[in-house]
């Protein structure tokens, strides 16, 4: 076993150890994948003001997010296909998450079902939602995410229609995935995921398949996927999705000040500033240039949260220092659990735990919600917004 010390080292094992449409399909973004690469090197951009001499004693990374208790303000963000990375996926995900004191959200594309997570946890997860145009089955969702205890809605309003990502297109990757013959062939060199997949019988999207009428099979389901993303989904649909829910929600997806105000309006529990890891409009400005902007427009209004581009305790703690009350990490744990499964995804954590806190430490804070723009040296041309014409 090589040595893991920090998330990319379980990058590298996990491209080893996951095939190669799978790791592809986390592993990408749109188009040209620019605001894919953008998300991750504008962190750099930003730099940390050192201090000495002040106590670093007593440290804490304790927060909450939703009004919920964290261990560290990160949450494990919603993937779809998590089950595909490794067998039953989205369980050990949720399990790793829940040992150590953050949230888990699981996503409407999931392996897994929301029963099958629920029965693997002893406390709530969240679970997030895509807006699709058969509303009997967004209402049997969310009465499912309910009779789950599921403890926050998160819902995702940057995928009306699916962005081409070409790696998948080249991969075969759908529902079914193609099995060519190079892809059979690059299984075969994964032992160790060929054995998972054979001892687990979840092997399609479980939430779904099942539960709508004439969708029994991967194949019934291509076909219903391919026509239920809602494009004239509007915020009259996300008021009406948080009167149906009732308990907390969080909109995701947020990129634009205007629309952030807007997404204050529906009354909202937070929002996530997030471009979708790259993965939708690609050219779009990266999450961390959007953020300060967001803030400062709407952060005394609601909780604003933070994803798309984490790839260390570092980057957690600028978007933390930046305003966001909360982030959300989704290649990082993917990573860790293609590489060591339930195990991985624990290390992933704990590397971002202790980056945050040692870091933390080294700007001079003890607490990690005394974090603030005065613990980072910013660019002045940093921020996303431009003038307009």
């Amino acid at each position: 076993m090589p040595i893991i010390t920090n998330i990319n080292d379980l990058k590298t094992l996990a491209k080893r150890r996951v095939p190669t449409m799978f790791y592809d399909y986390a592993e990408s973004g749109s188009w040209s994948e620019q605001t894919f690469r953008d998300n991750t090197s504008d962190f750099a951009e930003i730099r940390l003001r050192q201090k000495v001499a002040v106590d670093m004693s007593g440290r804490s990374t304790a927060a909450q997010m939703v009004g919920q208790d964290v261990a560290m303000p990160v949450a494990l963000a919603p993937v779809g296909l998590t089950g595909m990375q490794s067998a039953e996926g989205e369980i050990k995900a949720a399990k790793a998450a829940e040992a150590f004191g953050v949230p888990f959200t699981l996503s409407t594309m999931s392996i897994c079902s929301i029963e099958d997570v629920a029965a693997a946890v002893s406390k709530p997860f969240w679970f997030q939602l895509y807006v699709m145009k058969d509303r009997d089955f967004i209402n049997d969702l969310i009465d499912r995410a309910k009779a789950a205890k599921c403890s926050a809605l998160v819902l995702t309003l940057d995928l009306q229609i699916l962005g081409q990502r070409h790696k998948d297109v080249k991969n075969g990757l759908g529902a079914p995935p193609k099995l060519t013959l190079k892809n059979i062939l690059n299984m075969a060199t994964k032992p160790r995921w060929v054995l998972g997949m054979l001892g687990t019988k979840k092997h399609e999207f479980r939430n779904i398949v099942g539960h709508v009428k004439n969708v029994d099979n991967m194949g019934t389901l291509a076909d219903w996927t391919a026509k239920q993303f809602d494009e004239r989904l509007s915020w009259d649909d996300v008021k009406w999705i948080k009167g149906r829910w009732g308990g907390p929600l969080i909109i995701k997806g947020i990129l634009d000040v205007e629309d952030a105000k807007l997404a204050v309006k529906t009354g909202a529990d937070a929002i996530i500033v997030s471009n979708h890891g790259g993965r939708q409009l690609d050219g779009a400005m990266s999450a961390i240039r959007m953020l300060p902007d967001i803030i400062d427009a709407v952060g005394d209004q609601i909780e604003v949260h933070f994803d798309s581009g984490i790839r260390c305790g570092q980057d957690v703690l600028k978007a933390l220092a930046l305003g966001a009350k909360g982030v959300y990490i989704g290649r990082a744990y993917i990573y860790g659990l293609g590489a060591m499964g339930e195990a991985g995804v624990t290390r992933a954590l704990d590397i971002i735990h202790k980056e945050l806190d040692t870091t933390m430490a080294l700007v001079g804070r003890q607490k990690v919600n005394e974090l603030s723009r005065e613990n980072l040296l910013i660019p002045h041309d940093f921020r996303g917004c431009f003038e307009k014409p």
